[in-house]
């Protein structure tokens, strides 16, 4: 059973979530997302399970090593974790969603001592070569709360049974076991060259909770890309013309 912590979230774009641990209360971390401790807190990294265990959460995009942060005294401490890019901090009872939720790949930022995370293979084989995050996804289970992280603005959707809802792959963060996920082609020859949107919807089929983001972070990676390649042609089209108009100018002059 997971430790029952308190947290406060800070933070609108950019967020971070400080954990309240009362004596002999742990959180569990992914490795690398600590943002301070105060003193009386312990840092104990493993694999949280052996072997087996952080082999799981390497193949979930997780590092091989988990951090279990324990308040070693008496009294109430704090230790905060920051979100690793923009986006919304998500808190997961875990009670509450019946003790297993299905997270999309790299989004666990952490964990009640107590809850494991596993490795969630996608049942079908459409929505694993064309689902986006692939075969593998992150199952959380047990008791308490967990953080997720994801981009832009968190969409919380509540599905009735046999209701269906078309989501653009990459905007899908996590959902219910109960919810039923495959991949949907889109219909249209001028849609599926020109829409804009891929090829491929994740078709969610309720009963349910499913929770989507705005902005994945593909998204706002190939954006900057972009820019980027931009920034770079237009710097490069600039120094051509000053070199043209220097040797112009010694042309000129001769």
């Amino acid at each position: 059973m997971g430790d029952v912590i308190e947290y406060t979230i800070y933070g609108d774009d950019l967020q971070m979530v400080e954990i309240q641990l009362d004596p002999e209360e742990g959180i569990r971390a992914e490795a690398g997302t600590m943002l301070y401790m105060e003193k009386g807190v312990q840092m104990q990294t493993g694999t949280g399970g052996g072997l087996f265990k952080g082999v799981q959460r390497m193949f979930t995009g997780e590092s091989f090593f988990i951090t279990t942060f324990l308040n070693t005294t008496s009294q109430l401490k704090r230790v905060a974790f920051a979100a690793p890019y923009p986006g919304k901090i998500v808190p997961l009872d875990m009670t509450a969603l019946g003790g297993t939720f299905i997270c999309q790949k790299d989004s666990f930022l952490c964990a009640a001592r107590g809850i494991e995370i596993e490795i969630a293979f996608s049942k079908k084989i459409g929505a694993g070569l064309f689902g986006g995050e692939g075969f593998i996804l992150q199952r959380l289970v047990g008791d308490g709360l967990a953080f997720a992280h994801a981009g832009g603005t968190i969409i919380e959707k509540d599905l009735a049974a046999g209701e269906v809802l078309r989501v653009d792959t990459g905007c899908l963060v996590a959902f219910s076991p109960t919810v039923d996920y495959d991949i949907e082609f889109v219909g249209g020859f001028t849609n599926a060259l020109f829409g804009g949107e891929g090829l491929f919807l994740a078709k969610m089929t309720g009963p349910g909770k499913v929770f989507l983001q705005s902005l994945p972070l593909s998204r706002l990676a190939d954006r900057i890309a972009v820019a980027a390649n931009l920034r770079n042609v237009g710097e490069t089209k600039g120094a051509a013309g000053l070199g043209g108009q220097i040797l112009g100018d010694i042309i000129s002059g001769l």
